[in-house]
């Protein structure tokens, strides 16, 4: 008697997305479903093995009654709070995450903020699109011997201190976990924060934003820092205070801010939640930064929290979601959300 094939329903997806697992699934039975997985669209699927869903679809008990012959939750997401683990394990459930997908890609967008800033491309441009080729007001500054202060050394700090050290640049950093072998095959010294915010001439933020770096870089921080300093955040807008920042900007103690994110900007999960119609029905970015005073400083450019989104990087979240399918079919899972 033939084998089965094995059922994969996946939802949420773009057009491009779909193509892809269907090249890269060939020996699947694969069904897409437009939209997040509902009680209601559940049914539509309940001989599914396995299903893929990003962070709009909640799996809960009520899901997973209806879906009796679910053996893998492969989240399109590096976040999870989405699924009930609890209720996955009960049923002898495998649940695989998207990890990492956008270290380089938030690092690369990181340089590409401060090279604007220090060889301002952007006024460059805004000029010579008018016709207007003098180069007054345009000197840049160099990056090599600069000092650059990483504010978080994990994986997208790690990518941005590569970088750094590639311009020749002098890096020190700031985390409450040191890594000295990091700090040594990478060519950095580990710093204390006030430390850092007196010594750099850039300084980049690469942490998570919780209770304890809500406002880390405040009126305070910004008051150590060198006159003149650079500041860039591709991290969460609620990190930097944003009327200290203002007044930074505008007292000069700032001389250029190069910001993905703003405080004030709506909930952000995952970074791929601001490609989703569903996050767009949910939060109007543009309104937010209309509103925003730092979209009128002169000295501050903003981009509308892109840094993430690179093909690669989009392709790395499915070619993952394929690897843990695949891994789990060989009896090898990876990427297990424990």
């Amino acid at each position: 008697m033939p084998k089965k094939p094995f059922k994969i329903a996946f939802f949420e997806l773009e057009p491009w997305e779909k193509r892809h697992f269907q090249k890269n699934l060939k020996n699947y039975e694969i069904r897409f479903i437009d939209g997040h997985l509902t009680e209601k669209n559940a049914v539509q699927i309940n001989d599914a093995d396995a299903i893929g869903i990003f962070i709009y679809s909640a799996v809960n008990k009520k899901i997973l009654e209806k879906l009796p012959n679910l053996k893998l939750i492969a989240a399109l997401s590096t976040g999870y709070d989405h699924i009930d683990l609890n209720e996955c394990r009960k049923r002898k459930i495998t649940v695989c995450n998207v990890p990492h997908y956008g270290e380089n890609t938030v690092a690369e967008h990181t340089f590409a903020l401060i090279l604007n800033l220090t060889r301002k491309i952007h006024k460059a441009y805004e000029r010579t699109v008018r016709g207007d080729f003098s180069i007054e007001g345009l000197r840049g500054t160099d990056l090599q011997g600069k000092t650059l202060g990483v504010v978080g050394t994990g994986s997208i700090g790690r990518h941005v201190i590569r970088i750094a050290r590639g311009f020749e640049m002098e890096v020190i950093a700031f985390d409450r976990l040191k890594n000295p072998k990091l700090a040594k095959r990478l060519g950095f010294r580990y710093a204390g924060f006030s430390s850092l915010l007196k010594s750099s001439d850039i300084i980049t933020l690469h942490v998570p934003y919780n209770s304890s770096t809500h406002h880390l870089i405040n009126k305070k921080a910004i008051s150590k820092m060198k006159k003149g300093a650079i500041l860039v955040n591709t991290s969460r807008g609620g990190i930097i205070e944003t009327s200290a920042l203002l007044e930074g900007l505008k007292s000069g103690k700032i001389s250029g801010a190069g910001l993905d994110v703003l405080e004030g900007e709506c909930f952000i999960k995952e970074e791929k939640q601001i490609l989703s119609s569903q996050f767009m029905k949910e939060c109007d970015l543009k309104a937010v930064l209309q509103d925003h005073l730092l979209l009128k400083q002169p000295n501050a450019i903003i981009t509308p929290h892109n840094a993430f989104n690179s093909w690669e990087a989009l392709h790395r979240i499915l070619d993952t979601a394929i690897l843990n399918i695949n891994s789990f079919l060989k009896r090898k899972p990876v990427n297990v959300v424990k």
